[in-house]
């Protein structure tokens, strides 16, 4: 599978503002101009389908943000601006890689010259995330186990994930929809380099790759992977979005045992932001009836199974 990082991009050029950054004294008194460039790769489908600014990156608050470093706490390097600034961008939960240009045109350099200009390319740390798996259709002559053993090694395949734990497959009782049959459930914990946004696209085109219709919710289907957690809640680095097509954490893990049960199993230790605050995963499990969640007799999800 190709890496994950968007394509598309996003570029803000010429923020200008007067800094105190500089080696010597003088720059730090009298100050100077210094412009900076941004591009961004960002996933910007959705805002290209919804036409809304909330599905896409508002570059209004990426020059204030911008303005602001220059503007701020002076540096003896410009290396070190563009590097405050890059991290600033990749805080955006759209951002997957920020390339930041700081021009000096005005630096001590001692010979004519037309400018000087440091540029950084920076993308995200690797940061843990949670996906839940599901499935109750076949594919073809492709059972739903064999489904989910299939897609946990398309995504442990992926370059911009590193898959950390697997749980069990679970066999559970469908919650809410139609009449269906049997799920069986599991529970990945990862960590990725993609933002919430092209993490969550990937998830989908697996999803599409085998035959994922989403024609009636919470309906039957061939495969399911909900994006529960991104981040770390006991750090608080967790990414919290309300957005209709990115809703993190996911809004009904806390009360769902067919979550939790597996995700339990993968990390003992694990944590989901609820009510505003990380709350042991362990604790949501004990207050719930897990009676409808049992172990599905499977070898391990990460065997050699079927072909996507």
């Amino acid at each position: 599978m190709s890496g994950g990082v968007a394509r598309d991009r996003i570029r803000l050029a010429g923020v200008r503002g007067r800094g105190f950054h500089g080696v010597f004294e003088h720059e730090r008194r009298e100050g100077q101009e210094f412009v900076v460039d941004v591009e961004l790769a960002a996933d910007l489908a959705p805002a290209g389908a919804s036409d809304d600014l909330a599905d896409t990156v508002n570059y209004g608050e990426i020059g204030a943000e911008v303005l602001a470093r220059i503007e701020g706490q002076p540096f003896d390097l410009i290396e070190r601006l563009a590097e405050d600034i890059a991290s600033d961008a990749l805080r955006h939960s759209e951002v997957d890689e920020a390339t930041v240009t700081v021009h000096k045109p005005q630096a001590p350099v001692g010979v004519p010259f037309t400018d000087v200009t440091v540029t950084v390319v920076r993308r995200r740390p690797a940061v843990p995330v949670v996906v839940a798996l599901g499935a109750n259709l076949p594919r073809g002559d492709q059972r739903p186990a064999d489904t989910a053993r299939a897609a946990v090694e398309a995504l442990a395949q992926h370059p911009d994930v590193t898959v950390v734990a697997v749980s069990d497959l679970h066999d559970t009782e469908p919650v809410g929809g139609p009449e269906q049959p049997v799920y069986v459930n599991a529970v990945v914990t990862a960590r990725t380099t993609l933002s919430p946004t092209s993490l969550l696209r990937e998830l989908h085109g697996i999803e599409a790759a085998f035959d994922r219709r989403r024609e009636v919710r919470w309906g039957a289907r061939t495969l399911d992977l909900d994006l529960v957690q991104y981040g770390d809640p006991d750090s608080g680095t967790d990414v919290t979005s309300d957005l209709p097509r990115l809703t993190l954490p996911h809004p009904r893990a806390h009360e769902r045992a067919f979550v939790l049960v597996p995700w339990l199993e993968a990390d003992p230790d694990a944590t989901l932001r609820h009510a505003g605050r990380a709350v042991r995963v362990a604790e949501l499990v004990a207050a719930l009836d897990t009676s409808g969640v049992r172990n599905h007799p499977t070898e391990n999800l990460l065997d050699e199974g079927p072909e996507i």
